[in-house]
C-alpha cells in the first residue's frame, strides 16, 4: 500500500521527522553534522524554513517550498540519509532495513501537514516554539537552544519572554 501525500508546488507544510530510537538524544548529541546537513541539502534544494526545533529524538518544522516544487520528500529524503551516513553504526537494525541497505537511525515514514491559512500557520509556530516546554525539557521558551524562536526574536518578532501566540500581522508589519 502507497502512502498518499498532499503534493502541492509552492505549498507551506508542517513536518514532524523522528527518530526510530525515541530514547535516544542523537539530534542534539549531533547538532552540528544535523545543521551542517540541513543547510547543504537546502542549498541545494531551496526552501524557506519558516519554523524549526531540534528535539533530542525529533524535529518540527514548517517549509514553504519554492514556486513551481512540490518535492519535499526528496530534501527530507537527503536529510536523513547525510545525517545517518556521518554516525558510527550502533543502533540496532532489522533484516528488513538490512535488505533495503537502510540504517535503523530515523523512523521510515514522517508526519506532513498542508498549512490551510494564516491560523493554520499561526498555530503551528506555536506549537514548534512551545515543544520543548511541553515535552519538559525547559521551563520556558527561550532556555531552548535549537529552535527558530531565538531567530523570531532577533527579528524582533517576538520578545525573549515569549510564552504564549504570535499573530502574523505582527510578523509581517514593518
Amino acid at each position: 500500500m502507497r502512502y498518499r501525500r498532499v503534493l502541492e508546488a509552492g505549498g507551506c507544510y508542517f513536518f514532524t521527522i523522528n527518530l526510530e530510537d525515541r530514547n535516544q538524544p542523537l539530534l542534539v548529541e549531533n547538532i552540528e553534522l544535523l545543521r551542517r546537513v540541513y543547510l547543504k541539502v537546502v542549498k541545494k534544494h531551496p526552501v524557506k524554513t519558516i519554523a524549526i526545533v531540534i528535539m533530542p529524538d525529533h524535529l518540527h518544522a514548517i517549509w514553504q517550498l519554492p514556486k513551481h516544487d512540490n518535492n519535499y520528500a526528496t530534501r527530507w529524503r537527503l536529510i536523513k540519509s547525510g545525517f545517518s551516513r556521518e554516525l558510527p553504526q550502533t543502533e540496532f537494525c532489522n533484516n528488513s532495513r538490512i535488505a533495503k541497505g537502510e540504517r535503523g537511525i530515523w523512523q521510515r515514514r514522517y508526519w506532513e501537514h498542508k498549512i490551510r491559512d494564516e491560523q493554520d500557520l499561526e498555530n503551528h509556530i506555536n506549537y514548534i516554539h512551545h515543544n520543548p516546554v511541553k515535552h519538559k525539557h525547559v521551563a520556558k521558551v527561550s532556555d531552548w537552544p535549537f529552535s527558530s524562536f531565538h531567530g523570531y526574536v532577533k527579528n524582533s518578532i517576538l520578545s525573549p519572554d515569549w510564552e504564549g501566540g504570535i499573530h502574523l500581522n505582527e510578523m509581517y508589519d514593518e
